[in-house]
């Protein structure tokens, strides 16, 4: 029998050093504990995909609370039969030790580990919600301050009116002409089309 620690946190900015310290904790070795950064929306992670293969039936899988499994209410539920079911692992969540497959094998404590299994994944399923609504809101609100979102706006040089009579008297080849704007071809098309309407209101 092995034991293994699954930690995930939902970005690269993001540490995980107390979930890894609770593994730590569980006595397993650096080389079994598999650590994901990404969002817990679905089970289609590269270090969790991993884990699952290495399981054997009587091994452990430790997890820090239910959120670090997984954030689908739907997902956590079958992620976990296929674990316990289709696998022959244990799961044991360190923050809620009702979660501890190890325990309770009859049917009340098996019962009772379903219920607490779907409360929590409903809870953490909940929670990201909650987490893209807010971020929904933040977003809103500052468009509505004037922030802008994604790549700065490449403005073209201050000569690029120079630039494109050159070009449009054939004095400048269009490599050249992208070059000494600094702009990539479409963005170089979209100015152009700027500078025209410009150019033709004066």
């Amino acid at each position: 029998m092995s034991t293994y620690g699954y930690v995930r946190v939902s970005s690269a900015d993001q540490c995980e050093d107390r979930q890894t310290f609770a593994m730590n904790e569980m006595n397993i070795p650096a080389d079994r504990i598999f650590t994901d950064k990404i969002s817990g929306k679905d089970f289609d992670r590269p270090a969790y995909k991993i884990l699952l293969r290495r399981l054997r039936p009587g091994d452990l899988l430790c997890v820090k609370s239910i959120d670090r499994l997984g954030r689908n209410y739907d997902e956590i539920q079958n992620q976990w039969r296929v674990i316990t079911k289709e696998r022959g692992a244990d799961i044991s969540v360190i923050d809620m030790p009702l979660l501890d497959t190890r325990n309770g094998k009859d049917l009340l404590g098996t019962f009772i580990a379903d219920l607490v299994l779907q409360i929590l994944s409903f809870v953490a399923h909940s929670e990201r919600d909650s987490i893209k609504k807010r971020q929904a809101e933040g977003i809103a609100a500052a468009r509505a301050r004037g922030v802008r979102f994604g790549r700065p706006i490449k403005k073209p040089p201050e000569n690029f009116g120079a630039l494109v009579k050159q070009w449009e008297r054939g004095k400048l080849p269009f490599e050249d002409a992208l070059t000494l704007t600094g702009l990539t071809e479409a963005t170089f098309y979209r100015r152009l089309r700027e500078h025209r309407l410009t150019r033709g209101k004066k």
